[in-house]
């Protein structure tokens, strides 16, 4: 029963939505992500079961908003506990729906509605919350919508980009200082790590005008915070423990050794869409780095999100090892000018990203039989 006076759906937007329902918004994030890596291969000459030539313009856009907004505004969701929150990632999922039916101008104005309702429940944990991390997240969910407005304008990718990149390197910075945040630090510390994310934000500013002079901001910005995280993450303390912290912490570190090549290669050779050395740098943060901290936190996020246990298997390591030697084989082959490498390459990313995915259902599926087995004795 609703209290005299309020709404059905006041009570709905202000109630948690059970784990049950998560699910399909969950479930379509992956599909966008599956669609992305499609669209990327197809780019590259592979044969697709699906009509992915139709959406190979979408890669990133699919990639970046279609899966990272969602999972990112699901994961948010769940944090606030509100039922308005998850508006956003239903906007996203809603935005990949619209591209796959045919409906491809309706994915920019999905990505906006999404990006601000992520903004609104980042500041609305924020306010419950008044911390430098929570801070860092409103700040990258900002980014977001700054630049899926610029991408709703065809502002080009040029622009467009260094808010996007913006939005997952400080959302997983924000995250990162949230769990580090009981790590002995000195003051220097949390001013440095201020100065690294403005000099961030003003690169993604500058290149709205200044596309050049704003990426070489920007990258030299990711480059402090490569070496912000290396020194003062605890992942270089956890990773001398055992199981899923170990696996944990090197997921982390080996993303920042990215993050920092990534960044070298954009700051000595410029922000030159289509060159050999755009695509290993954006490779490099997009893949080696990003994805490199999904495989790290997914077998905490995913149980947090779906409510589900999640059992540590070393085989982990399998698709966080491909993950990295195809990044690394990418990477070397565009700067040493290897192009025809670049399909194979770009299908071992694939192949890597889909093992990952196996091998956390595969963990799901083996815990639940576990405690199925358990239960039954």
């Amino acid at each position: 029963m609703c209290s005299a006076g309020e709404p059905r759906g006041g009570k709905f937007l202000r109630r948690d939505l059970p784990p049950l329902f998560r699910l399909p918004l969950l479930a379509l994030g992956f599909a966008a992500l599956l669609a992305g890596v499609g669209a990327g291969l197809s780019r590259l000459g592979w044969g697709m079961p699906f009509d992915a030539a139709a959406i190979a313009a979408w890669h990133g856009p699919l990639m970046i908003g279609g899966f990272f907004g969602t999972v990112i505004g699901l994961e948010r969701a769940v944090a606030l506990a509100q039922g308005w929150a998850y508006l956003g990632p239903f906007a996203g999922a809603l935005g990949t729906l619209a591209l796959f039916s045919g409906h491809a101008g309706l994915l920019p104005v999905c990505l906006v509605a999404a990006s601000l309702v992520l903004l609104a429940a980042s500041l609305a944990v924020t306010f419950r919350q008044r911390a430098s991390f929570t801070f860092t997240l409103v700040l990258g969910a900002g980014c977001w919508v700054v630049g899926n407005a610029l991408f709703a304008l065809d502002a080009g990718m040029v622009r467009v980009l260094p808010w996007w990149i913006g939005f997952l390197v400080l959302t997983i910075a924000g995250e990162r200082l949230e769990l580090s945040r009981f790590a002995p630090r000195t003051p220097a510390a949390g001013y440095t790590f201020g100065l690294v994310v403005a000099a961030v934000l003003a690169g993604c500013g500058v290149s709205a005008f200044a596309p050049q002079a704003g990426w070489t901001l920007l990258a030299a910005g990711l480059l402090a915070l490569a070496a912000w995280l290396v020194r003062y993450d605890l992942a270089r303390r956890t990773v001398r423990q055992q199981g899923l912290t170990r696996f944990m912490a090197v997921c982390l570190l080996a993303g920042y050794a990215w993050l920092a090549a990534g960044s070298a290669v954009l700051l000595a050779a410029g922000a030159v869409p289509g060159s050999a050395a755009w695509d290993a740098a954006l490779h490099a943060l997009l893949l080696g780095f990003v994805f490199s901290m999904v495989f790290g936190h997914a077998p905490v996020i995913l149980p947090a999100v779906l409510r589900v246990r999640l059992d540590y298997s070393p085989a982990f390591y399998a698709p966080l090892a491909l993950l990295h030697a195809s990044v690394a084989a990418r990477f070397c082959a565009d700067l040493l000018g290897y192009a025809g490498w670049r399909p194979w390459t770009a299908a071992a990313n694939a192949v890597a990203l889909a093992a990952f995915i196996v091998s956390m259902v595969s963990a799901v599926v083996r815990t639940m039989r576990r405690r199925a087995v358990a239960v039954g004795t």
